[in-house]
């Protein structure tokens, strides 16, 4: 039985993760901590959890805690990370891996000194949406595929016009960088599980809008290992009422287009005409994922398909893309 404690029990863990921990067969929420001691009460009072933390160290050296979701901020995934899996313990960390390239080497060499498990919140890799995107692919309906576009553009957020008040997703000591380190991760993680590793990237960034001090327009250029090439363009300033969320797959016979985040209709585009496809996602949206690890820390053969060595190869990509590395 894996008995979870959560460092970190914020907006995420109400419905897209949190639930699902209790909601797996093997797997149950025995902690949580916050350093707001009054609101990890409140969060554990209403979901029936039964101990509360305001310190890290006290939840991860809880004997009866036996494996760790780490649940805060990019900024200090590693130091929670490291610190449960110096413990003993394994750790489900949130996307993006870490706030750098360079922590997340620091994590994975503790998992491979310690023996303990690292893996990452891409739960995408495990949706129905996702998996039917992957099957189209391999099932050889778009030919050769020759290029893959992300574009990506929303309006500011209300707390963005507000310097007093900013997001802790635009502040770089505690995101890593901006909104794009954010989101983006979600899709350069997705392309890594359809494509395999991207060899080669190149970036730019910039701040337009100087609403805040972190990028807000990215363009990027890279080149899978395969020598399938790709681009995106991310704009976190995009006129009031707009919004673009497309990944385009184009390939010699046909042409795939989907969202990330929309979970809008699938398009196949072939010489037959286009269909639109529609799948259906979990209640809360890491249950498949979060399945997935607690079978394998049960015992089970089966690798979750999100791990530190695949998490690892994004923070790389977007570095690279912002110059980080």
């Amino acid at each position: 039985m894996i008995h979870w404690g959560f460092i970190g029990c914020g907006d995420v863990t109400e419905k897209k993760s949190g639930p699902a921990f209790s909601k797996v067969e093997g797997s149950d929420v025995v902690a949580v901590m916050r350093r707001n001691i009054d609101k990890a009460k409140d969060y554990a009072q209403r979901h029936g959890i039964g101990k509360w933390y305001n310190n890290a160290l006290d939840l991860i050296n809880d004997p009866q805690v036996n494996a760790v979701y780490v649940a805060t901020p990019p900024g200090s995934h590693a130091e929670y990370a490291i610190a449960a899996m110096k413990a003993g313990k394994p750790v489900y960390v949130e996307k993006p891996m870490a706030a750098s390239y360079e922590e997340c080497l620091q994590m994975n060499r503790v998992s491979a000194e310690t023996s303990i498990p690292c893996f990452v919140a891409y739960y995408r890799r495990t949706l129905p949406y996702f998996l039917r995107v992957k099957q189209l692919i391999d099932d050889d309906l778009l030919g050769k595929i020759s290029t893959v576009q992300i574009r990506f553009s929303i309006p500011p957020y209300a707390t963005d016009n507000d310097r007093s008040n900013l997001s802790w997703r635009v502040k770089k000591e505690i995101a890593g960088a901006g909104y794009f380190y954010d989101l983006a991760s979600h899709q350069f993680d997705l392309l890594d599980y359809l494509f395999g590793e991207i060899s080669d990237v190149h970036g730019f960034a910039a701040n337009v809008g100087g609403l805040y001090d972190v990028e807000d327009t990215v363009t990027a250029a890279f080149r899978f290992q395969s020598g399938m090439l790709g681009s995106g363009s991310w704009s976190f300033i995009a006129p009031k009422d707009t919004r673009t969320d497309r990944i385009d797959i184009i390939g010699t016979k046909g042409k795939l287009s989907f969202s990330t985040f929309d979970f809008s209709p699938i398009l196949l585009e072939s010489s037959e005409g286009t269909q639109e496809l529609r799948e259906e996602n979990p209640e809360n949206i890491q249950y498949y994922l979060i399945q997935s690890v607690v079978n394998y820390l049960n015992g089970g053969s089966i690798l979750p398909l999100s791990t530190g060595t695949t998490a690892i190869r994004t923070n790389h990509v977007m570095d690279r893309i912002l110059g980080k590395i």
